[in-house]
């Protein structure tokens, strides 16, 4: 088969006339064809069509070419709405329905019929189409009436409160309106006021109502009086020895509660556990103040053996007490009266330790002063105690001496710590 190139092919006008497939000039047939026989040969040639790479399958003499190209599909041919398109049959049908601009088309939101062209200017502009307001309110709205949508009812519009004058989002004025120092309320007393503004209505009910019930400013004393404000002004006037008695009564049982509550509290922070430690600071100074006032005693807080047991204090005589005077620290025990001494066992018969404590920074390097005793039942110090106890108590008059405080680490910081504990589980028996 032979192909003779699409290139090489003449052209065939309208009119029949055949024109150079280089140039569009129009060429003469006899010209060229001049011989018959040859003509014959190339007519009768197998070719292509001309749109076998759109996909066209056909192939015949060349001869039949221009009979097929009537009815190819994929030949181009005008516009049946004569927009002065070509287009290729295979393509008309949808070019006369989706891409002609003389083509009829409804709008579907507005039913109108426009040209292509037209519709494409058409949409987007349509007054009937729905669109989401701008606001982003959530609704849709025809496009004609999105104006008057955002002005008057879209939620999300600015709307001015009518009572401030401030603006809000519409779908959040009501509550607004809840907290709105300016919105109208009326006298909860239903006095004859107008209606007030929130923000005035404290000064309406505490200064202006005439029907306000106002409490007796001896309320807390136990007054119950309660009127107008010109009502108390009078009440107040004529009543001042009873609030006076009221305020009398008051302040006294306030002393009561207080005196009641400091003992408590003292009681919560009084030490149950039988021992104590006792922390003396600022040794250098009141050394210095026991050297010159003769018999000047420290005395630590009070503890108690147990919750129920013997109460005790200690004391200690920085410059020393009895044989320890000038050279030593005394340590000593007393005996107070307690609560609940009448309960206990007499004399006194529990084991007592006084520990000075090496406050050395390597705790295995430590060594603590201790010294015990173990209370003579016979001793007139270890008795019941009467409402004023012993003046000095039982313990050691040379504890410690002035030098041997200096050799280790007993003060640090100008600051010391004694411990006594009382051991009742060493009991003298009597």
């Amino acid at each position: 088969m032979y192909e003779m190139p699409v290139g090489l092919v003449f052209n065939i006008s309208s009119e029949g006339l055949y024109t150079c497939p280089e140039n569009t000039v129009s060429l003469d047939y006899a010209k060229i064809y001049p011989d018959p026989d040859s003509e014959k040969a190339i007519m009768g040639s197998v070719v292509y069509c001309i749109h076998h790479k759109e996909g066209c399958k056909w192939t015949g003499e060349l001869r039949k070419l221009k009979a097929h190209l009537n009815t190819c599909k994929h030949d181009a041919v005008p516009c049946t709405n004569k927009c002065g398109a070509q287009i290729p049959r295979v393509l008309m049908e949808d070019h006369l329905k989706y891409t002609c601009p003389q083509r009829r088309a409804r709008c579907e939101f507005c039913g109108k019929d426009f040209t292509g062209h037209t519709l494409e200017n058409h949409s987007g502009s349509c007054g009937f189409e729905p669109i989401y307001c701008e606001n982003k309110c959530g609704m849709k709205v025809q496009r004609r009436h999105l104006t008057q949508h955002k002005a008057a009812e879209c939620s999300k519009r600015l709307v001015p409160c009518r009572y401030c004058s401030k603006e809000f989002v519409a779908d959040t004025l009501q509550v607004h309106h809840t907290k709105c120092g300016r919105f109208p309320v009326a006298c909860p007393n239903q006095c004859d006021a107008s209606i007030l503004a929130r923000e005035d209505l404290d000064l309406h009910l505490k200064d202006q109502c005439p029907v306000f019930g106002i409490c007796c400013p001896f309320r807390d004393a136990g007054c119950r009086f309660k009127g107008n404000r010109y009502a108390l002004e009078k009440h107040v006037d004529e009543n001042t020895k009873h609030h006076l008695e009221r305020m009398c009564f008051v302040v006294s049982k306030q002393q009561h509660q207080i005196a009641s509550l400091k003992s408590t509290l003292s009681r919560m922070s009084l030490n149950y556990s039988g021992t104590l430690i006792w922390k003396i600071s600022d040794y250098t100074s009141k050394l210095a103040e026991a050297k010159t006032k003769e018999g000047m005693e420290l005395v630590s807080p009070p503890f108690y053996t147990s919750q129920y047991g013997y109460k005790l204090q200690a004391s200690v005589f920085l410059n020393g007490n009895g044989a320890g005077e000038n050279s030593h620290i005394s340590t000593y025990i007393k005996i107070l009266p307690g609560e609940y001494d009448a309960l206990l066992r007499w004399p006194f018969s529990h084991s007592v330790s006084f520990t000075l404590f090496d406050q050395s920074s390597v705790p295995e390097n430590a060594c603590n002063i201790v010294e015990s005793f173990i209370p003579d039942p016979t001793w007139k110090n270890f008795q019941r105690p009467s409402k004023e106890p012993d003046s000095l108590g039982f313990g050691f008059p040379r504890f410690v001496s002035h030098e041997m405080l200096k050799k280790r680490n007993f003060l640090k910081d100008d600051t010391m710590f004694i411990r006594v504990k009382v051991d009742p589980s060493k009991i003298v028996a009597v």
